[in-house]
């Protein structure tokens, strides 16, 4: 994997909507009437000049989330993600948004210590596996996470999950995508909220419990009528997507990331010198 590569992927994921999100919103725009629709439309437009123009979809081009699934050479592999990171935000370009969090000083490349934030798991058949993330501030300022009691059980996890959307309103800038995270510890859960932002819009889960549990969350958080960039509607988020882990028994950490419109995501996979990018 070439720094050459991560920085083409960060290009495409900053320039291009992944058609399923693209889809979603057009089913959105056609469902909608008046201030919601004009909205909706503006988005899909905004959407087709960043894709011919080769231009970022959003000022904020977002803090860099790197999931990796490989066996070895991960030092050479962190060094082409950080090499492809400065590469990418000088050319295509991207905002610098990486800061001290004390002193508030730029580093100028999206680098720093931290960042760009990279997971690593085994991988599985042995191949490079890499997925990226852009995370804008809009979206992560409203994300939340609690502990709750394991009594409140599901209805508890349905609670926090919307009462996180309704909090958040209009700044996240809907129609929104929900990441909600469940089990594991604190930590965990807040990554696996943010792993469940990876999954497809029309990827419901493989578990049917999990997978109506997104259904119903989805129908709860559209019921808000918050609607496009706040203006009321039938559509607050494009999807649910839930991912969980075992927890302590006297535990139920839950964390929800709700990321923008904009859900910039891609995949890039090697087997050998073979680079595959996919949406």
């Amino acid at each position: 994997m070439r720094a050459e590569d991560i920085a083409e992927a960060i290009r495409i994921m900053e320039t291009e909507l992944p058609n399923d999100v693209e889809s979603a919103l057009v089913r959105c725009r056609n469902e909608e009437e008046g201030i919601s629709r004009e909205v909706l439309e503006a988005i899909l437009e905004n959407v087709r000049i960043a894709r011919e123009g080769r231009v970022p979809m959003c000022q904020d081009t977002g803090s860099l989330v790197f999931f990796v699934r490989s066996n070895d050479r991960c030092g050479e592999i962190f060094r082409a993600i950080e090499d492809g990171v400065a590469m990418a935000t000088e050319a295509v370009p991207l905002r610098p948004n990486i800061v001290d969090p004390f002193s508030r000083r730029n580093t100028g490349n999206n680098l720093g210590r931290g960042n760009p934030m990279i997971h690593v798991e085994p991988s599985p058949d042995g191949r490079v596996w890499i997925g990226i993330l852009a995370k804008g501030a809009g979206s992560e300022n409203v994300s939340a996470a609690t502990m709750l009691d394991p009594d409140q059980s599901v209805a508890g996890i349905k609670e926090f999950a919307v009462q996180a959307v309704r909090k958040a309103g209009a700044k996240p800038c809907p129609p929104i995508v929900v990441g909600v995270g469940v089990g594991g510890s604190l930590d965990e859960a807040a990554l696996l909220s943010k792993r469940a932002l990876m999954r497809r819009i029309d990827e419901p889960s493989a578990d049917a419990f999990v997978s109506r549990l997104e259904g119903e969350l989805l129908r709860e958080i559209n019921s808000l009528g918050i609607g496009p960039m706040g203006f009321g509607g039938k559509n607050t988020a494009l999807a649910v997507r839930i991912e969980a882990a075992d927890c302590h028994t006297a535990s139920l950490p839950v964390a929800v990331s709700i990321q923008c419109w904009a859900l910039r995501r891609i995949f890039l996979e090697a087997d050998g010198k073979d680079v595959r990018i996919r949406r």
